[in-house]
């Protein structure tokens, strides 16, 4: 009998034979806005396997759109200002000046569903009326908030000189954090996710040590609590982090979203294949706005080449975003499709 989308998924993760790769293409409005066609000529052929559940209304607190010019006012208060349609602004003015302020931050808790039962049968509902795989529709940051509510150069020079009151704005954020995701594991949803952006194309942010003394204590909280109640992990993190690859399969990380193209392939296959599954992604930086689409078939088969293996440990991920080229990001597709199907790339590649 065919699997369905979340056994797949499933399978994959728990390095159990899918039938075929998992697919998550991801879209951002940019994509919808300039190939509009293209995206729903992607989206037809090559369907998620992914979905969200119903959600958190958002609304009373935010204010604009983050994905249109002007000013976007999100639940942290934190103000995003935008000069292109179709991706999200940046924080040109912190929240507060000096760390010393931290407790003038106030985390959004009038978001979290005052009816927990009832948000929770809802959200129960989506998930069995859908084959999909279902991730929880919050998404912790903790770095990312961190700077968003001090402002990039002002979070780094705390961190860096460990600045009264980081401590504790680390802890008010990842309080939040936490109530949140012990609404979201108590539902149906398959897993959790969180994030930050870690690297930049050739290293850490900061010094792997200052990373493990500060932010994998919050992530093992989260990773702790999903466990304890049976839902797989899954962590996004942009740039070159190969110094805390180890660190995130230790803490359970099931499914890892990373810039691979950023590292050395090799180095990250010794540290995690048939340990964690590799979420993508393909480069979106070079291969996928290529006008070549060979570029894109041989980007897949040095990807497999690295870490395909047939029990699981990889999900065919990538964002349609500014730029990419639909012809290439269908040559790509069609060359995981190849794979999956005859368990060669021979075929596709010339």
């Amino acid at each position: 009998m065919p699997q369905n989308s979340r056994e797949i998924v499933k399978r994959c993760l728990d390095f159990d034979y899918p039938e075929r790769l998992p697919v998550d293409i991801w879209v951002l409005p940019w994509a919808q806005q300039n190939r509009p066609s293209q995206t729903a000529t992607l989206l037809e052929k090559y369907p998620s396997d992914f979905a969200c559940p119903a959600n958190i209304d958002y609304s009373k607190i935010r204010r604009g759109d983050p994905y249109r010019q002007g000013i976007y006012v999100d639940e942290w208060g934190c103000v995003f200002e935008n000069i292109h349609d179709g991706i999200i602004g940046e924080v040109k003015q912190p929240v507060i000046e000096n760390i010393d302020d931290w407790d003038r931050v106030r985390p959004p808790y009038a978001i979290l569903p005052e009816n927990t039962r009832q948000a929770t049968d809802k959200i129960n509902r989506s998930c069995e009326n859908t084959e999909k795989f279902i991730k929880a529709g919050c998404c912790p940051r903790p770095w990312e908030r961190f700077q968003f509510l001090r402002g990039t150069e002002n979070a780094l020079i705390d961190i860096m000189m460990l600045q009264d009151g980081v401590e504790k704005l680390l802890r008010k954020i990842h309080d939040f954090y936490l109530k949140e995701l012990e609404f979201w594991v108590k539902t149906e949803v398959d897993a959790i996710s969180f994030m930050d952006d870690w690297g930049t194309q050739k290293s850490l942010l900061i010094p792997p040590d200052i990373w493990r003394d500060l932010f994998k204590p919050l992530y093992k909280d989260y990773c702790d609590l999903a466990k304890a109640n049976g839902k797989y992990i899954f962590m996004h993190s942009d740039g070159c982090i190969t110094e805390i690859f180890p660190d995130l399969i230790e803490l359970g990380v099931n499914a890892l979203n990373s810039q691979i193209f950023c590292m050395d392939m090799d180095e990250l296959a010794r540290m995690g294949k048939g340990k964690i599954t590799f979420w993508g992604e393909m480069d979106r930086q070079h291969v996928l706005v290529s006008m070549d689409p060979e570029v894109g078939r041989k980007a897949v088969k040095l990807v497999a080449e690295k870490f395909y293996d047939p029990r699981g440990g990889i999900i065919a991920q990538l964002e349609l975003g500014p730029g990419f080229v639909p012809e290439t990001v269908l040559a790509v597709m069609e060359a995981w499709e190849t794979l999956w199907k005859n368990q060669s790339l021979d075929d596709a590649v010339e």
